[in-house]
Order: C-alpha cells, then sequence, then structure tokens
C-alpha cells in the first residue's frame, strides 16, 4: 500500500551574489542588463511511519567554500534540527553526482545509496577527461560514491522505479545524463521533487534553460515530465530557488530560513 510522507526542503547553502546571467541559458556574464538572481542549495527529506528517505546529500563547506558559496550548516545538522536522526536515514536518492548534491556520504552510515547507472558512467567515463565537462564533478565526491559501492550500498537503476510505497525515481536527463527526480506521496497529494530538472520556477516560467546542461532537449522535455507527474503546478519543487522557502511553512518555530514542509500548500493557497 502508497506510503504517506512528511515532506521538508532543508537549505544548507546559500550565494547572495549569483547573477541572472548564470542561472539563464542565452545570457552571458557580462550581459549589461544582467542583474542579481541569488541561488540557495537545498536536501530534502521524506518521512513516513516506516522510512526515512532523504533525496541529496548535499555537500560540505570546503566544497561550497571553492566555489565562492556560503556554506550554512551540513545537511546532517539540518535534519537533526528537525528532529530526525541521520542514521536512522535508510535510503539517499542522488538525483545526480553534481558537487552540491553528491557530498556527505560518511554521515549516513546506514544509508543505501540510490543512483542512475547513467549518471555514474558519465561522471566516471571519458567526459571526466574534459574541464568544462568535469567542472561540476567532485573527483573526491564521485570516489566516495565508488568506495560505496565497493562496500555494496549502492542501488544502480535503470531508468523509472519504485524505491518505496509512494516514492517513485523518474529519470529526466537533461542537466546530467542521469539526472533523476523523486514523485513523493504527502497529505496534499503527489509532489515531484524536480532537484535539477528545474533550478528555479522561472526557468520554467520564462522558457529559457538553467546555464549548465548537457542536453536542452532533454531538459526542456523534462519540464512537460514534471507536469505530467505533479498535480498541479504547485506540487513541483525547484533545486535551488530562494522562493521555496518563502512559499512555503517553516518546518517548525525557530527554522525560519533553514526548513519549510512541502507536504503542505504554499502559503495563502
Amino acid at each position: 500500500m502508497t506510503e504517506v510522507y512528511d515532506l521538508y526542503a532543508i537549505r544548507y547553502a546559500t550565494n547572495a551574489n549569483r547573477r541572472r546571467g548564470e542561472n539563464f541559458m542565452p545570457f552571458p556574464t557580462d550581459d549589461p542588463h544582467d542583474r542579481p538572481m541569488p541561488i540557495d542549495f537545498y536536501v530534502w527529506v521524506a518521512k513516513s511511519d516506516k522510512r526515512t528517505i532523504l533525496i541529496d546529500s548535499g555537500a560540505d563547506a570546503n566544497a561550497c567554500a571553492a566555489r565562492n558559496n556560503k556554506f550554512l550548516r551540513c545537511p546532517s545538522e539540518g535534519l537533526k534540527l528537525l528532529g530526525i536522526d541521520p542514521n536512522d536515514i535508510s535510503d539517499v536518492v542522488t538525483t545526480h553526482l553534481h558537487w552540491d548534491h553528491a557530498g556527505n556520504f560518511e554521515k549516513f552510515p546506514k544509508a543505501r545509496f540510490h543512483v542512475q547507472r547513467r549518471e555514474v558512467a558519465h561522471a566516471t567515463g571519458p567526459c571526466m577527461g574534459n574541464a568544462y565537462m568535469r567542472r561540476p564533478y567532485d573527483v573526491e565526491y564521485v570516489c566516495a560514491m565508488l568506495r560505496a559501492s565497493f562496500g555494496g550500498r549502492v542501488a544502480f537503476h535503470d531508468g523509472d522505479e519504485e524505491l518505496a510505497p509512494g516514492l517513485g525515481l523518474r529519470l529526466v536527463g537533461g542537466h546530467t545524463p542521469g539526472l533523476q527526480i523523486a514523485t513523493v506521496a504527502t497529505r496534499r497529494g503527489q509532489v515531484v521533487v524536480a532537484s535539477d530538472a528545474l533550478h528555479f520556477f522561472a526557468n520554467k516560467q520564462q522558457g529559457i534553460p538553467f546555464a549548465i546542461l548537457v542536453d536542452v532537449a532533454d531538459y526542456m522535455a523534462g519540464w512537460q515530465t514534471l507536469d505530467a507527474l505533479a498535480e498541479s503546478p504547485d506540487h513541483i519543487i525547484p533545486g535551488h530557488d530562494p522562493a521555496v522557502l518563502a512559499a512555503y511553512p517553516v518546518a517548525k518555530p525557530g527554522l525560519e530560513g533553514v526548513a519549510v514542509r512541502l507536504d503542505t500548500m504554499p502559503k495563502g493557497k
């Protein structure tokens, strides 16, 4: 039977100095009409009566500092603020292996990690010999995935699968060859955690892709997949938009700017 999950977004890093030209494909960073467009970095956690599943595991302070982003807290500490013990995480969905989504594996010692086969093939294959192609990846994080695989803790998926009752994986690609999204059954219906299939609400609203892609057509086709899977536009959660924190209710008092509930409708809806 389908399980119903509490669903949260936890912010672990931010960059207030990000520019619009870095978030939309056609705009070069020196465009005279460019303007600030801050970016946030999240992980997501789905908790039912039977299991607790983390969607992405974020990055650490060193990885954020190396890329001029402000590190706020380890995602494992964010979980603790919600009353969730990182040791209770049964599964981690790695939506893709970019540096900001695939770190901190050591913080979840009892978890099994879920990744698409083609994502690992890309992140360990010939493309990583190209400086531009490997730029969004962190070699230490990719090696951590391989170490987890050697330890028998990685499940390799080949397309769409149901990870647990009420929580599904869907391969969309585009941003990376093996980008997967998660569908989560909640009290308000099926919510789609888009991760980097949709970085900002504005990418889809304006029809302008994000600046870092391996396949533009797949990325834009992914928006149609999001629409088909979600019960409404309000059921789609982008991967990096600060508007998520503003739109959804705080997870609990004292966690303003840290964590919000995604299993309820946006404020005012």
